[in-house]
């Protein structure tokens, strides 16, 4: 996969946008120093190549009741395609879990869980010790939210 070449015009408005895409073409035009025709382009450009995957609202966890933070560490002793597809498609079928990676080192996934309480996390681990066979599964609790945010590093 080619990197994306931006130019420091590009990186302002993706800025922009990352804090704000709800932003009217005006506006994002106005504040990079562009006329809204190239502007507008240029984020075309962004989402015909895949830069911009997609926009979304960033909701509130705390005010819709999910309180709860779970890192989960999983450990497997199956490395076969066939049970990282059964597990894969297990846990995407989670809607608690929003992150999802396969990691390097003494652990095989990292799961980012948002609960309820603490209740709501043993329902939760109760139904991916189902998805497929686990060798161990270690959950840690985030005590405090110091960063978090979606907007990647757009430096040159």
């Amino acid at each position: 996969m080619e990197d994306i070449v931006l130019d420091s015009m590009d990186r302002r408005i993706l800025a922009i946008l990352q804090e704000d895409a709800t932003l009217p073409i005006s506006e994002v035009a106005e504040r990079v120093g562009l006329s809204q025709t190239p502007c507008w382009k240029r984020i075309k450009r962004f989402e015909r190549d895949g830069v911009i995957e997609r926009r979304a609202a960033i909701l509130d966890r705390e005010k819709l009741g999910l309180g709860v933070t779970v890192f989960v560490a999983v450990r497997t002793a199956h490395h076969t395609d066939e049970w990282l597809q059964a597990f894969s498609e297990g846990v995407s079928l989670m809607p608690e879990v929003v992150e999802f990676y396969r990691m390097s080192g003494d652990i095989d996934y990292l799961l980012k869980v948002v609960a309820r309480d603490i209740a709501d996390y043993d329902r939760i681990y109760r139904k991916l010790t189902k998805v497929a066979p686990l060798h161990d599964v270690s959950s840690s609790f985030a005590m405090q939210e110091i960063k978090s945010t979606t907007a990647l590093p757009l430096s040159a």
